[in-house]
């Protein structure tokens, strides 16, 4: 590989690490929005985009992402090269990469990941979940980290680490950990595959034997006991039958 190269070109390098680009903004629609279309323009694997505030966050299945000042928002491009493991996989690194941030940033909080890729604290409240949107060969990974701030009216458990006793530091600089964290993930994605990416998921994630509650996209509802993954990533849902339903898109709760 050229290491005279820009980023679009070394991004298909096997195991170069990229150096990130970073670029604030006051406020915006949706980090992931805007890095789509930059995206669709040629922008390269490793640009960064913070906003301050975003006033039409998304989150997955559609939902809002509520966007209170002090928090983290920001998206970023991985440029799939020939060779990468499957897109979808990326779900698995994103969550790696959030995790061992937040681990960095609240090194007193205990966290745990929810399948695929939100963070919990040990009680089951969600400070940081991520939207994932391919593009062509660009797939835009969108992280909302909740840090100073949470919504008080979800009908679900939610959180942020200063409430969680920590002292995070300022977004940008949780931001410039993000993109260090992900560029490690990234490169042990692009050379070991999706074996090692699953392994450490499962070590860092709600342990086999927990139950879940799981809404499929048709609006079915399943419970069941988590017994891991499949070799794709499947959350493997044991119902109380004995048979083992593998759980591919979903809305997934800690019952």
């Amino acid at each position: 590989c050229d290491t005279r190269a820009d980023n679009a070109d070394r991004a298909s390098c096997k195991g170069f690490v990229l150096t990130p680009v970073f670029e604030q903004i006051a406020i915006t629609g949706s980090t992931n929005a805007d890095l789509i279309a930059r995206a669709a323009s040629g922008a390269p694997e490793g640009l960064w985009l913070r906003a301050d505030s975003q006033d039409s966050g998304r989150g997955r299945m559609g939902r809002v992402w509520d966007s209170a000042d002090g928090n983290l928002f920001a998206s970023t491009i991985v440029r799939l090269g020939p060779g990468d493991p499957p897109a979808a996989s990326l779900a698995f690194v994103a969550a790696l990469a959030a995790h061992y941030t937040a681990r960095i940033v609240a090194p007193g909080v205990a966290i745990q990941i929810k399948w695929p890729n939100d963070l919990m604290t040990a009680d089951g409240a969600k400070f940081c979940g991520m939207l994932l949107e391919r593009a062509g060969d660009a797939v835009v990974i969108g992280i909302g980290m909740n840090l100073f701030a949470h919504p008080k009216d979800l009908a679900r458990a939610v959180t942020d680490l200063k409430s969680c006793g920590a002292n995070p530091p300022h977004a940008q600089a949780v931001t410039e950990i993000l993109a260090d964290t992900l560029a490690t993930w990234l490169q042990r994605w692009r050379i070991g595959g999706m074996a090692p990416i699953l392994k450490n998921w499962q070590q860092n994630a709600h342990p086999a034997g927990t139950a879940l509650s799981v809404g499929l996209p048709g609006g079915e509802s399943l419970q069941g006991l988590y017994t891991g993954l499949g070799d794709d990533g499947a959350l493997q849902l044991r119902l109380a039958d004995g048979q083992i339903h593998a759980i591919h898109a979903a809305d997934v709760f800690l019952i």
